[in-house]
């Protein structure tokens, strides 16, 4: 189908060659069951979302040219195939994701979700997104709070994941360096056993990863296709991993030498008793990187394998959005030309905690536009309209209120 103001057969052949094109890259790239998505996105725009990874792609209303397609996709690259960056004292923070196809036009920037393991609460990180170029190397893109008029994104940190507003596709990675040797990241230890037990023997395989939804999802042996015979038996203990109080280590943690992931594996001996319970106690001591970490607790027995439930993965147009089309053009209408009291754009991204670089948005042609384009991003789960009705009461914006009751479900 086509938009309204597509009437040309010029436009009607650049849209079958773009699907053809986006559908090359899409047969090109190795995709697992579970770790890729991918849809066809016009004008409308609309959101991709690999489930239970916490990385998506919302492409904004207006991203795409009119009248064109655009096949789009996701995936995440796992960390044995990716050759991840290694500088210094560096260390990954965030899944290496692809989203493509590169090379694209897009009128206006996309936001791609990933989620990162840093304690932003301990200030003492020096953060950096990066990308890799065709031949294979990792190439700075930005380093946070250094942004300058020639950076080509922008990026939001929260928690536990970074929205970035991108005008390029590509393969993008978060990573981080301590400055002071306090900076704390987050792990992660997971426990997988097979489901069923035939022997006194017991074969347990605990893996420490980084605290992000990807990297439990990606490693679980069920995902990796061992078929569901084997499961997660507890929830994941949590470690906060910092360079200056890890006792036992002697090799600074973040530096290159420390892996994405690893496991350890360990044999428990159950006696007929125990076999008739549902939880036991097991000790598994050295279970990461040169550590006297030893986790000991009970630990459930499974009683049956599980299986993985359809998400949906593409939405589109209007359904991907929590603001409808109209109040968001009333509001950019109202917000985009800098008035003399102040009460514009430049508050919004204030009173949305989206002012650490306020040229970033003032190059763009709609500012408010991009502003309420990350604010997509970063309730996507929530899609609760009363943050961004707080905002605008406090900025006195009343009249704005007004058209959100009556145009849209506040």
């Amino acid at each position: 189908g086509t938009y309204p103001g597509d009437n040309t057969r010029d436009s009607h052949f650049a849209n079958v060659r773009n699907k053809a094109l986006g559908s090359q890259h899409l047969l090109s790239l190795p995709r697992e069951h579970g770790n890729s998505a991918s849809g066809t996105f016009g004008y409308l725009g609309g959101r991709l979302t690999v489930p239970g990874t916490g990385v998506s792609l919302l492409v904004p209303h207006g991203a795409i040219p009119q009248g064109k397609f655009y096949e789009m996709y996701l995936v995440l690259n796992k960390a044995e195939s990716a050759l991840l960056p290694s500088e210094g004292t560096q260390t990954v923070l965030s899944p290496a994701v692809t989203c493509g196809p590169t090379g694209l036009l897009l009128c206006r920037p996309v936001v791609l979700t990933i989620p990162h393991c840093a304690d932003v609460s301990s200030s003492d990180w020096i953060y950096q997104l990066k990308t890799q170029s065709h031949q294979g190397n990792w190439e700075e893109v930005v380093t946070l709070d250094e942004e300058t008029l020639n950076t080509p994104c922008y990026c939001q940190l929260e928690a536990k994941s970074c929205h970035i507003l991108l005008d390029q596709l590509g393969t993008y990675v978060f990573v981080g360096e301590s400055y002071s040797r306090s900076a704390i990241k987050r792990l992660q230890l997971a426990i997988f056993a097979p489901t069923v037990c035939t022997s006194l023997e017991y074969s347990l395989k605990v893996y420490c990863l980084e605290d992000t939804p990807d990297a439990l999802k990606v490693t679980s042996p069920c995902e990796a296709g061992a078929g569901c015979s084997t499961c997660l038996l507890r929830s994941p203990s949590f470690l906060a991993l910092s360079e200056g109080h890890n006792e036992g280590v002697t090799d600074p943690p973040f530096c290159r030498r420390y892996p994405r992931g690893f496991a350890a594996t360990g044999w428990v001996f159950l006696s007929p008793a125990q076999k008739k319970k549902t939880t036991f106690c097991c000790d598994l001591p050295r279970v990461f990187y040169r550590s006297c970490y030893s986790l000991r607790g009970d630990v459930s027995l499974p009683s049956s394998g599980g299986g993985c439930a359809a998400t949906t993965t593409t939405q589109l147009g209007p359904y991907a959005f929590k603001i409808p089309l109209s109040i968001r053009q009333k509001i950019c209408n109202s917000l985009d030309a800098p008035n003399s009291r102040g009460n514009d754009w430049r508050l919004l991204a204030q009173k949305l905690s989206m002012d650490r670089y306020l040229n970033y948005f003032a190059t763009k042609a709609s500012p408010t536009g991009v502003l309420l384009d990350l604010w997509e991003a970063e309730h996507q789960d929530d899609g609760d309209l009363n943050t961004l009705a707080s905002a605008l009461e406090e900025m006195g914006k009343s009249e704005m209120l007004v058209v959100m009751a009556t145009e849209g479900d506040c």
